[in-house]
């Protein structure tokens, strides 16, 4: 053999159809483990008995480490090993059927044949192909019984990210794009990145068969902490040197950035970033794998399943606590088994690259089992506890005194957090509410015994802690109550209407001195700008109601504001001879819409007009204009148009071209921003047709 190169047909087309990888646009042969593929090849006088075919993959390829196989040419496949069967041969060329094992290691493959017959002979190189998972495969970790499962969350290129409050879910779309050209070579540069790689390659190469290993070393290579991942996390409000982490629309251009820059961090991201890439990457490598958004998450540093936010006397939140309730986050969730806890713990695992807290030193969290905390199962690994808490933590609302530090409890929430959790049905563009799957009812007392169960495990039960509010605080009963209702439109480049509803609770007349701000924030709830600030006294008689109209102009706010539309109003209450009340409420406000038309039918290969339609709604002219418009298979990378300015109350209409290249429901991703309004976001669905 060795004095013939033999050339070598690799069937891309035949064995991507058998083992769903037609989507990736690769000359290279791309098939999933435990599953045969089909390679014919010529340039051998040898008898086809005589073969021994070599697989390799990794920087020091050793059987032991099952990163390199020898076999020979078998009657039968082998469940166990890598085997080959003949398929025909001809007096020039071999057609064999190579199988892998349904656990071997993923990745980049050198493919060598070696005639046993003359040892002499060294082997010829047949040339490289990569291995994915199998979620196909019923012998596989990564096996997803249900087939329109598997198309959605592996094959699946477009989703939808549900943000918002509670007291709203709003949504935009998503291209994952995980088989655009050179994702995949993307995603296996991401692994040999890692700190584990860097640290010991043989070893991390040789864990590569399994999922809950690679899912958590992702978690961590996806943000930029500890190993100049592919994500900077921001913040702050302030996104100078960078993308505001609301202006992408995919992964592909931040993963092509990353890649592009030599592999520096790209600026910036928040937790739906970290999370759809996170999800690209899962679902390139064939981990079946969706975005979850939780409504009131909570961040619970210190481990006391206890969340504590401070208030100063004027009703400003203080940004003081490491712990934080945020509007939403999303993490992810991918499916396989767990040998290492048992079966009743396989299924869907979270993973969250969002940097917020370490594990074992390093920014990376999961994969927890949602089974696990579901059933306070918090000592399992990896890093339940904090994942329980960001569904179930208690809240405290303390106010503090800056001068003297001294603290004391406004009142404590125990069914705030973790509402309408939240993720993309499967094969619609609807929202579907998994809240269930995470914990009991709340309220009920299967969630309080669960609550109780997790608390014990972590040993909080029996220890003294100096810093939780006594039984007595707990129990007081404040004399009046209050709320914020919204009298108006919730919309950028409108007043913000208000009305505070005070009621006295008591049969006695009461006097309140309330203290009222509004701040811009961010979606974490973290402050940013001071908006507003008002103060009012007044009496309530037995039983009374009082109502009061608060009116925030959109020029007060107009400046302060964040791209996340954010702003919460709170009222702390001083009443008389009692204990405070705090009233608050996170408004998230509405961009204007932007609207889509195919002016059409969408055919494959022939040109289509798109229009989009945007009106100024304020009275003043809007300038920037900029028009971002993607989607796989409508058009290759991504569309940038600048819009002339509009006037106010102008209409504009901007019309460009798609020639589709696939057939099937296919998604158009559009982000318009402008001087005052950041990035408006909406998607269409486009049905293509032959």
């Amino acid at each position: 053999i060795a004095a013939m190169q033999p050339s070598t047909n690799w069937h891309l087309k035949e064995n991507a159809r058998d083992h769903h990888t037609s989507k990736f646009s690769s000359k290279e042969l791309i098939v999933r483990r435990g599953q045969a593929f089909v390679v014919t090849f010529n340039g051998t006088e040898q008898p086809e008995q005589n073969l021994t075919f070599i697989v390799e993959t990794g920087p020091k390829p050793s059987k032991l480490a099952k990163t390199q196989a020898t076999f020979g040419i078998s009657s039968t496949v082998s469940k166990e090993s890598w085997s080959a069967v003949l398929q025909s041969t001809s007096s020039s060329s071999v057609s064999i059927s190579i199988s892998s094992p349904p656990n071997a290691v993923i990745g980049r493959y050198k493919l060598s044949v070696q005639s046993t017959s003359r040892d002499s002979s060294s082997p010829a190189s047949l040339g490289t192909f990569v291995l994915l998972f199998n979620p196909w495969s019923s012998g596989d970790d990564v096996f997803m019984p249900n087939k329109a499962e598997c198309e959605e969350y592996v094959l699946e290129e477009f989703g939808i990210i549900f943000v918002g409050n509670k007291n709203r879910i709003s949504s935009f779309g998503w291209n994952f794009g995980q088989f655009q050209e050179d994702i995949l070579n993307i995603c296996l540069s991401m692994m040999d990145r890692s700190l584990s790689y860097r640290q010991d390659p043989a070893t991390d190469v040789s864990h590569r068969n399994d999922p809950k290993y690679l899912g958590r070393v992702l978690s961590a290579m996806v943000n930029a902490n500890d190993d100049q991942g592919v994500v900077l996390g921001n913040w702050s409000g302030n996104y100078e040197g960078g993308k505001s982490p609301s202006s992408w629309t995919g992964s592909g251009e931040i993963l092509q950035n990353w890649k592009k820059s030599g592999f520096r961090p790209v600026r910036y991201g928040q937790c739906w970033v970290f999370a759809a890439v996170l999800t690209t990457v899962l679902r390139c490598l064939g981990i079946p794998t969706r975005t979850i958004t939780n409504f009131s998450s909570a961040h619970d540093a210190d481990g006391n399943l206890r969340v504590d936010e401070f208030y100063d006397a004027s009703g400003n939140h203080l940004d003081r606590a490491a712990d934080s309730i945020w509007n939403f986050h999303v993490w992810n969730e991918s499916w396989f088994s767990r040998s290492d806890l048992g079966p009743s713990y396989s299924g869907w695992q979270i993973l969250d690259a969002t940097p917020q807290e370490e594990s074992e030193g390093i920014y990376q969290c999961g994969p927890a089992s949602r089974n696990a905390i579901k059933e306070g199962d918090v000592e399992l690994d990896y890093d339940c506890p904090f994942v329980f808490a960001e569904v179930n933590a208690d809240c405290m609302y303390w106010n503090y005194d800056t001068a003297t530090g001294k603290k004391t409890l406004i009142f404590s929430q125990s069914t705030e957090i973790g509402q309408f959790i939240s993720t993309k049905a499967v094969g619609r563009d609807d929202r579907v509410d998994v809240t269930n799957d995470y914990k009991y009812e709340e309220g009920s007392r299967k969630e309080r015994d669960v609550f109780k169960k997790a608390r014990k495990k972590l040993g909080l039960e029996d220890k003294f802690d100096p810093t939780a509010p006594t039984p007595q605080e707990i129990d007081q009963k404040p004399d009046i109550s209050g709320k914020f209702k919204v009298a108006g439109p919730l919309e950028v480049g409108k007043d913000l209407n208000l009305t505070l509803v005070l009621a006295n609770l008591q049969s006695d007349a009461k006097t309140v001195r309330v203290n009222m701000t509004a701040w811009s924030t961010v979606y974490t709830r973290r402050p940013v700008h001071g908006i507003w600030k008002d103060s009012i006294s007044l009496t309530l008689s037995p039983k009374e109601e009082k109502q009061f109209p608060i009116k925030i102009p959109y020029i007060e706010y107009q400046q302060q504001l964040t791209t996340d539309n954010t702003i919460q109003v709170t009222a702390l209450c001083h009443v008389e001879g009692g204990i405070q009340v705090l009233v608050q409420r996170d408004i998230t406000l509405d961009n204007p819409t932007i609207d889509i038309q195919v002016l059409g039918e969408a055919k494959v290969n022939e040109e289509v007009d798109v229009e989009v339609i945007f009106t100024n709604p304020i009275d003043t002219e809007v300038t920037d204009c900029v028009l971002q418009v993607e989607g796989n298979d409508l058009l290759r990378g991504i569309l940038e148009i600048a819009v002339p300015p509009l006037k106010a109350g102008e209409k504009s209409s901007t019309k460009f071209k798609l020639i589709p290249f696939e057939t099937g429901p296919k998604h158009l991703v559009v982000n318009f921003s402008c001087d005052k309004f950041a990035n408006i976001k909406t998607f269409k669905m486009v049905n293509v047709i032959d």
